[in-house]
Formats: C-alpha cells, sequence, structure tokens
C-alpha cells in the first residue's frame, strides 16, 4: 500500500480537508496545471487526475492539488488534454506530477483490485504524457 492511501486495514477514512493537507504535503503548494502558488488569494482545491466518469475512484492516489479556476477549467478533459491546453495558455503545468499521480494510481489498483474502467484509461495517459515529462514543455 503506498504511503498517502486513506484506505486499508486499520485506517480511517479522511476528510476533505486532511486529504488536501497530504496531497499539498505530498506534491507541493502549487497547482499542478498551471503552477500558481496555492493558498493565500489562490484557493487549493483536490482533483481528481482520472476523472470519476471515466471511472477514477476517490482514492487520495488519484487526487492532485488544483487552484479553483483550474479545478473547473478542466471539465472532461484526459490530463493530457488538460495539460496541452494549459501548455498552449502559457502556463507551466507540472508533467511530472501528474505523471507520478497517475503511476501511484495504477499501483494503488494492483494492490486493491477493481476499477476496471480505469485501468486502460491511465495507461493510455501514462503513455501520452511520459514522453512530454522527460523532454520538458515545448
Amino acid at each position: 500500500m503506498t504511503e498517502w492511501s486513506d484506505h486499508g486495514a486499520g485506517r480511517r477514512d479522511l476528510n476533505r480537508r486532511e486529504r488536501l493537507e497530504r496531497i499539498l504535503h505530498r506534491d507541493g503548494p502549487v497547482c499542478v496545471w498551471c503552477g500558481r502558488d496555492l493558498g493565500g488569494l489562490v484557493e487549493a482545491t483536490t482533483e481528481h487526475v482520472v476523472p470519476r466518469i471515466k471511472g477514477g475512484p476517490s482514492w487520495i492516489e488519484n487526487e492532485v492539488a488544483a487552484c479553483r479556476r483550474c479545478n473547473g477549467q478542466r471539465g472532461h478533459l484526459t490530463p493530457a488534454e488538460w495539460l496541452d491546453e494549459c501548455e498552449r495558455r502559457g502556463w507551466e503545468p507540472r508533467r511530472a506530477v501528474i505523471l507520478a499521480a497517475l503511476g501511484g494510481l495504477r499501483e494503488a489498483i494492483r494492490e486493491r483490485g477493481g476499477q476496471r474502467r480505469a485501468r486502460p484509461y491511465i495507461d493510455a495517459q501514462i503513455r501520452r504524457i511520459a514522453p512530454r515529462a522527460v523532454e520538458g514543455p515545448r
């Protein structure tokens, strides 16, 4: 089980605030999509990397910190599509953090089972994002 899991033997479910605190500690207090510092005037929210509509679970491994603007504007775009759009807008998305979240979620699913709908989606997103995460933005 991953260090940041909120599911598992003997663990209580974390509330939204506790999950956000863990995510900010794990990934840093920066919006993964636009690169703005979170806190103060820029409110931090949790966002599902794999949307619920695509089979993404409500597990901490599937959540990242995003500003309210990015969380609302992404809609149902895939992580790869939204990363490309963020770069087109001149923002500095954190591809490596998104890639790590997808990899952590894939591992959590292997450990816990289930989430059949999300598995091919995760693999496809990793294939699209991984080469660019190594190369960096255009």
